[in-house]
Formats: structure tokens, sequence, C-alpha cells
């Protein structure tokens, strides 16, 4: 049974891989009618793999953001006259409010602990992070009495939320976007190790860059795909003399990513202990083992459990950019044994970290809101990549 469903965003990109490439083009493949809204420039309608894609104005500043953009949104969404809603930024909350009060099923997406994430920002005036911290958790409070359910990206998130109105859809990768890659050349494969994700302070790229300059290995480099968020970042990384030994792809698509991590030793996901990394599952950790590449992770409690448990990779102390050096060169001494950690990370994919069983929980947590649940279920393989 075709349903109409609307996706929302104000923060996020419309191509985000967990929101665009993983729910909507998943769902849309299914058979249902969905509509993704959510910010881009230029503005303007667009229907990309079967999704419905309503691109708003981008918002000038963080207060035009939760005013003005926020109000369009709600005004579109609510002409759509969805199935169901489906947010993904808490400073949507009020809109999800107004659209339950207008009768319709509403969807929570937490994508992150929030309120501690607040707590670490520093651009907010110190005295006024507790406040806004403690207000945002009320919010979330708040909402999750009035949605019909909460989706968490991981278990220690969805801890805050009533547990009969929750649900954990893991942020884990596309199969078939690393379907072509194999181990069977790793000890052929350049000296390359690779990030990619958001090049910030705080997701220790600058230990990463550190660490490079201390590797043995002549011929070791870093690679690096994504975007700097601090233009003042981005001067200071290339100012430092380990930035020869750097190749920075810049903004990559999915299919540049997977050629990047086809040609690397492993995978680097060393994100500084902040709280809402600690309890995070980074996306990029999952697409590294997708790619049959070892990984070289912070210990973190959650990740050590993933990363131990199959055997993938090392884990290091995020902070210490020897200890990350160290580690790289370890796997360029043993490319055995780092072929068997890429191989151990591809088969933990393949039976457990992968989205077609994630779509599989979320199509189970719709069906509790819609009826005909058998239109939700995805038929494996079938999902294309987005253009």
């Amino acid at each position: 049974m075709k349903k109409r469903i609307v996706h929302l965003t104000t923060v996020h990109r419309w191509d985000d891989t967990r929101i665009f490439v993983k729910m909507c083009r998943s769902l849309a493949a299914a058979g249902h009618e969905v509509h993704l809204i959510a910010p881009a420039n230029p503005p303007g309608d667009c229907v990309v793999d079967q999704v419905i894609v309503h691109r708003m104005p981008r918002p000038r500043n963080r207060l035009e953001r939760v005013t003005r953009t926020m109000t369009s949104v709600l005004q579109l969404a609510s002409q759509l006259r969805a199935d169901l809603y489906h947010f993904h930024d808490p400073e949507l909350i009020p809109a999800g409010i107004a659209l339950k009060l207008f009768g319709y099923r509403v969807i929570y997406d937490v994508h992150e602990d929030v309120p501690s994430q607040i707590l670490q920002k520093r651009w907010l005036p110190g005295w006024a992070r507790p406040l806004l911290s403690r207000a945002t958790g009320a919010l979330e409070d708040l909402g999750a009495r009035c949605f019909d359910g909460v989706v968490a990206a991981t278990t220690p998130i969805a801890r805050k939320f009533p547990a009969t109105r929750r649900v954990v859809v893991n942020n884990y990768s596309l199969l078939e976007e690393f379907s072509s890659i194999t181990s069977d050349s790793y000890d052929q494969r350049p000296y390359d190790v690779a990030y990619v994700g958001g090049l910030s302070p705080d997701r220790g790229l600058r230990q990463l860059v550190e660490a490079i300059g201390h590797s043995n290995h002549s011929r070791a480099r870093l690679l690096l795909g994504g975007r700097f968020e601090q233009p003042s970042f981005e001067r200071e990384l290339m100012k430092r003399p380990e930035w020869r030994r750097v190749g920075y792809r810049g903004w990559c698509s999915r299919q540049e990513v997977a050629g990047m991590l086809s040609q690397c030793r492993a995978g680097l996901v060393t994100l500084l202990p902040l709280e809402r990394y600690v309890v995070s599952q980074p996306v990029k950790l999952f697409e590294y083992l997708a790619a049959g590449l070892p990984v070289v992770a912070s210990d973190f409690p959650l990740w050590r459990e993933i990363v131990a448990e199959s055997k993938c990779g090392l884990l290091v102390d995020p902070e210490d950019p020897q200890a990350i050096a160290d580690a790289t060169d370890w796997l360029f001494r043993h490319p055995q044994e780092a072929s068997d950690m890429g191989r151990n990370g591809r088969r933990a994919v393949l039976e457990k970290y992968n989205w077609s069983h994630e779509f599989d929980v979320l199509s189970n947590f719709y069906r509790r809101f819609l009826s005909g649940g058998k239109a939700f279920f995805l038929e494996r393989g079938t999902v294309k990549h987005a253009a």
C-alpha cells in the first residue's frame, strides 16, 4: 500500500547520507511517495532517485533558521498532508508538535546527544551553554511525550527516551556502494591511509596530520575527503610541515569515497573523546569496514565492542599522534594481518552492520503507525546510487 511520507530537516544537506541516501531512497524504492524538505542552493523542487526533493532557501544565520526557515518548512509540510512525518533536527520539535496538533503522525529522529553537544559548543558563551542544554533536554522530553515515536541513531542515545516509543536505527553502511572492492591486491596498494568526513579540530584532524608526520614509512600519506568547517583551521593545517604528506581531496561523492578507499591500506576514525562522540557510531567507521579496510579507531567503549568483537582493526588514544602513527606503521609492516582485519570487517558488515537490516527495523517501526506494512520492506539490492 503506497503511503505519502515526508522527511524534514533544516540543518542537514538535502543529500545527507542518513536522511536521503538511506532512508528516503529506500522508502521510495519500496514503492512509497517520499518527499524530502531540506535547505539547498539553488532552491526549487526536483526528483532524485524517485524522491521528491523540496529544496528550501538556505538560511543566512541560525536565528533565521529557527524562525523563518522553520515556519516555511512547517507550512510546506502541512500542505503535503502526509501519512507520516519524520523530522531530523531538535530545532524542528516545535514544528513537530504543531503537526501533531493538526492530527498527523510524527516521528523524531535523534542523530546525536544534543544537550551534551551544546555544552561543548565554543561559539556559545560559557554561561549560556548549561541553560541551553537543559532547555533542549526539556524540549526533547516534551516532544518524546507528544510524538508517535522516536528513532535513535545509537543505543546510548535511545536510552534517554521512553522504551515503548523508541527504536534504534543504526547508521550502518550501504553494501552496494562498496561491492566492487576486493582485498586481493591489498599488499600492492600505496601506503595511504584515509579519513572521510567533517574536517574539524574536534574530529581529531590536527592529531591525524601530526601523526602522518611521525610515520616511519617514507611513502606514507594521509588522504582527506570532506569539507573544512572553519577556514582558519584549514589554513592552520596547511601551514604545518606535515601537510606535504597529505592528499586533500575536498568534498567527495559517494562513488569517489568508494574509489579512494579501494586504494588505501587503512581507514582512520580518531574522533576526540567528547561526550557526543563517545556515544556515537560514525558512518565512516562502517564504510571503512564495508570497503574491507582495517580501521584505526578511538578507544571508546562502544567502538571497542565493535572493533574487538570483529577483530577488524586497532584502537588508540585519539589525542596521541604518536600512538596513531604507531598503529598505521604496524599495519604497513604486517600486510597479511592488516588484510585479514579488513576481511573480518567486511564479513561483519555483510552479517550485521549493514543498512538493509536497519531498514527492516525502520519499516517495522513504521508499521506501528501505518497500515499495509508489507510495502515497507525494501527488496534487497534494488536501491540505485543517488544522482
